[in-house]
């Protein structure tokens, strides 16, 4: 088929880089407009880009003029790296104008009708589309990406969650500096040192679990009956989010149980006719020392989880370590896989 034309809205950030690197080649989309700051717009995008990750802006869209964050593009799907005041202002324009928007930005993932979506954890999700766009009467349409920390962590509940049913959750999150975003984290702060704290982030732990591994029936969705508490921290590792999870179970399960399931599990179908949907999505470790962000985090070009050291909680259920790349299936790739399936479902043409 021939590609599809895309924008990249907020492209000169760090989290937009990530987006052009990863669309540059991308078999089904073609990146044909980039957006981003007051400083840079009507310069080509590889001038004014302060380019912030490995590698350099792909020579095909290094040309490419600048332009404001207006839905004026001619392309029918934008992927959002706008900061968030931006993305709550800005997102509602485009889906009202008629584009879909797939967005990494966090103001519309609690949002009513709005999918968060993961394409092997929920693909059903998409089908709150429609009520979206009678509720607000938009033509377009949001979808949105979880936290990076949540991601972490989802995998394994969704596989117990389907084998098991799973009834609460206490989860702390080992959090990478890049999730700060560029500049991110005071080196003075983070050197020698873990910070307690992630401005919002326990209450998103709390609450973007329950909306993945919700029910949608009828265009309207419930949000899972589990009770979570989270505490992130951010520790001075570079890339990748390790989550120390302990699980209360509906149905009583071993550990041995336990890791079969993860070990069996195979995504949703669906999930095999996309293109950036990896060999291998969830790798289980049995060193005792695994999964590692240093040695793990770029498992699947960064796609897969690793999950290990499921072990009986001796105050709940199980427990569990595990670890995705913050800023590739935590963020830019996992939009991409949003989108490879809104495309697949028909949702964008």
């Amino acid at each position: 088929m021939s590609k599809i034309p895309v924008a990249v809205l907020g492209a000169t950030g760090a989290v937009g880089q990530r987006f052009v690197q990863l669309l540059a080649d991308h078999p089904w989309f073609e990146v044909k407009a980039v957006t981003g700051t007051e400083r840079t717009i009507g310069l080509p995008y590889g001038q004014g880009t302060q380019w912030v990750i490995p590698g350099e802006a792909p020579a095909s869209i290094a040309p490419l003029i600048v332009q404001p964050t207006e839905p004026n593009l001619d392309v029918p799907l934008v992927f959002s790296a706008l900061p968030p005041d931006a993305a709550r202002e800005q997102e509602p324009l485009f889906a009202a104008a008629g584009y879909a928007v797939a967005t990494n930005a966090s103001p519309f993932r609690m949002a009513e009708y709005v999918p968060l979506l993961i394409p092997e954890v929920n693909p059903d999700h998409t089908s709150l589309i429609p009520r979206q766009r009678e509720v607000n009467g938009w033509s377009g349409f949001i979808v949105a990406s979880p936290n990076c920390s949540t991601t972490s962590a989802i995998l394994p509940l969704k596989v117990w969650q389907d084998a098991f049913g799973v009834e609460a959750v206490m989860m702390v999150t080992l959090q990478a500096i890049s999730g700060a975003g560029y500049p991110g984290v005071p080196a003075m702060s983070i050197a020698d040192n873990v910070i307690p704290y992630i401005g919002g982030e326990d209450k998103k732990l709390e609450n973007e679990p329950k909306k993945l591994l919700g029910a949608v029936r009828g265009g309207e969705l419930t949000l899972a009956d589990i009770r979570m508490s989270a505490q992130a921290n951010r520790v001075p590792v570079l890339d990748g989010h390790l989550a120390s999870v302990s699980v209360k179970l509906r149905r009583a399960a071993t550990a041995a149980e336990a890791i079969a399931a993860l070990e069996t599990w195979q995504p949703p179908a669906i999930c095999t006719e996309l293109p950036s949907t990896p060999r291998r999505v969830l790798i289980y470790r049995q060193e005792e020392d695994r999964p590692q962000p240093r040695l793990d985090r770029d498992a699947e070009n960064g796609l897969a989880w690793t999950v290990g050291k499921v072990r009986p909680c001796d105050v709940l259920d199980l427990r569990y370590m595990a670890l995705t790349h913050n800023t590739l299936r935590g963020a830019a790739s996992g939009s991409i896989l949003n989108a490879e399936l809104l495309v697949q479902q028909g949702y964008v043409q």
